[in-house]
């Protein structure tokens, strides 16, 4: 399918248009078979349905992509645990996912997801050299600990079958969201400043720490923090031995025992009420989350972390199962995904589009100022669905895109020894 210019277009050809006259070009070239000949006319009848986690499969996002492709999108927002199910036992009813990376792991060579032509994707020469080329914005080497974009991004041949070490022509999903994550504290509760992973487990937080109850990420928060505070040094905190596993499982059993953490939280509800209840000052937590406290008028900050962040990154996958005309607006769509209508949306929440530059024209000066430049609010600034979030003159939490994503120490992962991870995570939950 040729793919419609994103430059200016001409008055009275909406994006919808033209996409529908390269579909009708395609089709009635014969390059594409099977398929009605006026395929302009049946685009109105395609529905793509889209899985993803809440904070990122939100309906004014489906919404402006109908408007914009004169298909149907439908946002279906499920919790991570669900999703991996749903991607394993019910991916025919599904069409476009927001996969985590780790989830790769879990998914290529499971007939789950079909690779996506590089030379298709309009907007991969724009996604940041994180996830295209394994290097930070600055140029320098990323981090390799944990599950690195550069890793997983590239599918070996068009039946995306298996991983490739290196670039390729085929991806198993195209770039789409990022962040770096750390500690989420109550500023005004701590008592003191907070600047390491190791104040995790300080015993002056004694009762009001808590962590996500996820096997990986999880250990990893702890890990960080053990690594912090001296004495242990990990090869690798993203994918750890069966020795480096039952040493950190030990010391937090240690930690669980004196006291040290409040709760286990597996929602985003539940790590936003804790924190604004008071219950928790310093947990791990999700950048919306500690928005959400916010818009409450609770003070919380995502705290940097003189050892770097937690990161973490989506790419937008298609489903096995599509072909023909829904393939191609499954394709279309995720060329819309990457123009920055969607990175916008979840900017306003603290999350990073891999395609930044595109996010620019659909923010305005003042937001992208705060939300990428690190800068200090010219006003007040919206959350995604337009209720005040920021206060004039404050300034993100760990400043610049350039700044928080040049300094990821490990990557969201699933390690090799997972099931062992998992079975001794369990143990430490129950315990």
């Amino acid at each position: 399918m040729s793919k419609p210019t994103d430059g200016p277009q001409a008055p009275g050809r909406s994006r919808r248009t033209v996409l529908q006259a390269a579909l009708g070009a395609t089709a009635g070239s014969g390059a594409l078979t099977g398929f009605p000949t006026l395929w302009a006319q049946n685009i109105k009848d395609i529905v793509i349905q889209h899985a993803g986690p809440p904070v990122t499969a939100i309906g004014l996002i489906a919404d402006q992509a109908t408007k914009d492709l004169g298909f149907t999108v439908r946002m279906q927002a499920s919790e991570n645990a669900d999703l991996l199910n749903r991607f394993l036992s019910q991916s025919s009813a599904i069409d476009v996912a927001d996969v985590s990376l780790p989830f790769l792991k879990y998914l290529v060579g499971r007939n789950v997801l079909q690779a996506m032509p590089r030379a298709k994707l309009s907007n991969y020469d724009k996604s940041i050299p994180l996830f295209t080329k394994g290097r930070y914005p600055d140029g320098r080497v990323a981090s390799p600990q944990g599950i690195a974009p550069f890793g997983v991004l590239y599918a070996a041949d068009a039946e995306g079958k298996s991983f490739v070490n290196g670039e390729s022509e085929w991806l198993h999903g195209i770039p789409a969201v990022t962040n770096a994550d750390t500690l989420g504290i109550r500023p005004d509760l701590t008592g003191r400043p907070v600047t390491s992973w190791a104040d995790l487990l300080d015993p002056v937080f004694k009762g009001r720490a808590a962590l996500q109850d996820q096997p990986t990420i999880g250990t990893i928060d702890v890990a960080m923090a053990v690594e912090a505070r001296g004495g242990v040094t990990y090869g690798n905190k993203g994918n750890m031995t069966r020795a480096e596993i039952d040493r950190t499982m030990a010391i937090m059993m240690e930690v669980k025992r004196s006291g040290q953490f409040r709760s286990f939280w597996t929602t985003f509800d539940q790590s936003v009420n804790l924190m604004a209840s008071g219950e928790v000052v310093i947990q791990s937590m999700w950048s919306p989350a500690v928005s959400a406290v916010r818009t409450r008028g609770i003070a919380c900050t995502f705290q940097p972390l003189k050892e770097g962040y937690r990161g973490w990154g989506y790419v937008l996958s298609m489903m096995k199962h599509l072909t023909g005309l829904k393939r191609d607006c499954a394709i279309e769509y995720a060329n819309w995904y990457g123009s920055g209508f969607q990175g916008a949306v979840i900017a306003r929440q603290g999350y990073y589009s891999a395609q930044p530059e595109n996010v620019k024209k659909f923010l305005t000066p003042a937001e992208w100022d705060y939300w990428y430049d690190g800068k200090p609010a010219a006003e007040q600034l919206p959350d995604p669905f337009g209720k005040p979030a920021i206060k004039p003159g404050e300034v993100r939490d760990g400043g610049s895109f350039d700044t928080r994503m040049g300094n990821v120490a490990v990557w969201n992962s699933v390690m090799d020894e997972d099931r062992y991870l998992t079975r001794k995570w369990n143990e430490f939950i129950t315990s």
